[in-house]
């Protein structure tokens, strides 16, 4: 598979200057569960030749209604491997590097965020996600973010805003408050969604993820960002999906604007 062949439709899209800048683009995502899975494959297959996914935990049986890499041969997997196979498969020749491993307080230094031009915020633990956000900005890399896609049901409520006026979103709430602590007054976009809470059922206990949906964690130092207090919400692949899809999007518009600036176009 050539790289023209698998790009070319893009490369109508957009021009070669900016299919060489999205191939050149270091982008490094936090979180591959039913936001940030959708949004590494749409990063990979929009072109972006640098990924680095990160995420600490394997694939669960009630991850499959909405993560890319669940399903009935991939649980018990680490998630990043069976993501990272997946979007090798599509493009060969990208640089996808997989680390199992949870970003916090206490392993913040493993990581070096500057590094990279883009990093994307789709971590579920409250205490993690500020964390992140907080080290990013400071990194001088660009910082995309998902809020709470779960507990909804309407992709046609899913927007894009600052992170200041996402006053809709209960986790946007909770992280707003966390970054006033920390005493943080820059600013980054984040998808969220308008839609009210949408619960028909209850908590499924066991091992999954809530899909960055409560804002409920054991603090910044956790060492998982899963634990028996927290509260499993239900989500749908097609709000994931949509939040996965608009994060991706966001890093390559970017990509795509700086490209033809810097052309002059």
């Amino acid at each position: 598979m050539s790289g023209k062949h698998a790009f070319g439709r893009l490369e109508l899209l957009v021009g070669p200057e900016c299919v060489d800048a999205l191939a050149g683009a270091r982008v490094i995502l936090f979180g591959v569960g039913g936001v940030g899975s959708w949004c590494a494959e749409a990063l990979v297959r929009s072109g972006i030749g640098r990924l680095t996914i990160v995420d600490p935990d394997v694939v669960c049986e009630t991850n499959i209604n909405r993560q890319l890499q669940a399903a009935p041969a991939t649980v018990g997997m680490p998630k990043v491997d069976a993501l990272a196979e997946r979007l090798r498969g599509i493009n060969p020749t990208a640089e996808i590097t997989a680390l199992q491993k949870v970003y916090n307080g206490e392993t913040k230094d493993g990581f070096d965020l500057s590094a990279y031009d883009y990093v994307i915020d789709a971590i579920d633990s409250l205490g993690s996600k500020v964390e992140l956000i907080v080290n990013a900005y400071a990194s001088g890399a660009t910082v995309f973010s998902a809020l709470g896609a779960a507990c909804k049901i309407d992709p046609a409520q899913a927007r894009v805003s600052s992170i200041w006026k996402s006053d809709r979103c209960r986790l946007g709430r909770f992280v707003r408050k966390r970054l006033r602590r920390r005493g943080f007054n820059g600013d980054f976009l984040c998808v969220w969604s308008g839609e009210e809470k949408f619960s028909a059922g209850g908590d499924c206990g066991g091992c999954d993820d809530d899909d960055t949906g409560n804002g409920n964690d054991t603090g910044a130092n956790s060492a998982s960002p899963y634990s028996a207090d927290k509260t499993v919400n239900g989500s749908i692949v097609h709000v994931t999906g949509v939040f996965g899809f608009m994060l991706s999007g966001l890093v390559v518009q970017d990509v795509i604007n700086k490209a033809k600036r810097g052309a002059g176009g």
